[in-house]
């Protein structure tokens, strides 16, 4: 899930013959505002790194390829801190990142397939480490599973996911392959200007995994079930078809409506059903007006309203909960059920 917009003071406006990158034209490169950069800087500390002659804070090339990796990783899906971690690694002697202690490194890049990111390296799972991937049969690494992916060899994702989600979960699996896999295709067409053929066969193949997932889940144990949408004119649905899995797993009854979800019937399914918790999901800045969930029903009992994804700015309704991590939304839903 990523960041958002901060107001406040920023970098004087630096004349563009200076040398080095300007605010202004990094954010138009990116297409990334000038204030999420600026965010970025203080939070993260990825920004620019030199001065100009006259003064102005100037983004290096270096600065750019970081700022560049780490609005991939974004929109590939992983949070903003986690993004600027990887970004900020340095790089080994042939040009890769260094893999974090403890995780499996990076696949090498090469011409015949994408480099496998590393997965998040927090909320790190604590009951998968590296050593016990290779033991599972099936299981497959980032890197081999990106392979596959690349190759739209259908059959060896499918069992490669449905092996990691019987073995380890839903949360393992999208923290450790899932996310370095977008992140490794994002990569790909940024560097080649193709292969959304590979995202969409992964997405694909994705959620039929994560339905026969979910089709094996206990009977619900809360009379309450969770409705989970992406809001309206957000096409992208994968997180909460992963969010619904992993609650089904605990005995949490779901409700899935789905991408581009109107409010209307949002609020509708919310009046029809008495949730115990509403998930919306906003993976686009354009999707994510805070306004129509204020507009929700309050509902006796009380129906927790949670909000999840880059796409929502800081502005949300007091009583809605923002998560920015796969954990913390599902803890969101689960302290609601207690």
């Amino acid at each position: 899930m990523a960041d958002e917009d901060a107001p406040g003071a920023g970098d004087n406006a630096a004349p563009e013959d200076e040398p080095g990158y300007g605010i202004g034209a990094v954010s138009r490169r990116l297409g990334v505002p000038a204030s999420t950069l600026r965010t970025w800087n203080l939070r993260y500390g990825i920004g620019p790194s030199r001065r100009s002659p006259g003064g102005h804070r100037r983004y290096d090339a270096a600065d750019l390829r970081r700022l560049e990796e780490m609005n991939r990783l974004i929109r590939a899906g992983m949070p903003p801190a986690d993004a600027a971690k990887l970004a900020l690694r340095p790089r080994s002697a042939s040009g890769d990142r260094a893999a974090p202690s403890g995780q499996a490194a990076a696949a090498p890049r090469s011409s015949s397939g994408p480099e496998a990111s590393p997965a998040p390296s927090e909320p790190r799972p604590p009951s998968a480490p590296a050593v016990r991937q290779a033991a599972e049969p099936g299981v497959l690494s980032a890197a081999m599973l990106a392979r596959a992916v690349t190759a739209l060899d259908a059959p060896t994702v499918s069992t490669g996911l449905d092996a990691a989600l019987a073995a380890h979960g839903v949360v393992w699996t999208w923290e450790r392959l899932v996310l370095p896999v977008f992140a490794a295709v994002s990569r790909r067409q940024q560097d080649t200007l193709a292969g959304i053929d590979v995202e969409h066969l992964f997405s694909d193949r994705l959620q039929v995994a994560l339905a026969r997932f979910a089709a094996r889940s206990p009977a619900p144990a809360h009379p309450r079930p969770v409705l989970l949408a992406a809001a309206e004119e957000e096409q992208h649905a994968l997180p909460i078809h992963a969010l619904a899995a992993a609650l089904g797993s605990l005995g949490v009854g779901t409700r899935v409506l789905g991408a581009r979800t109107p409010y209307a019937a949002l609020a509708d399914a919310m009046r029809r059903l008495g949730p115990a918790a509403v998930f919306v999901w906003s993976q686009m800045r354009e999707t994510g007006d805070p306004a129509p969930l204020a507009g929700l029903p309050r509902l006796r009992p009380a129906c927790r309203v949670v909000a999840g994804g880059p796409g929502w700015g800081d502005d949300l309704p007091a009583e809605v909960v923002r998560v920015t991590t796969f954990r913390d939304a599902i803890s969101a839903v689960m302290t609601t059920l207690r």
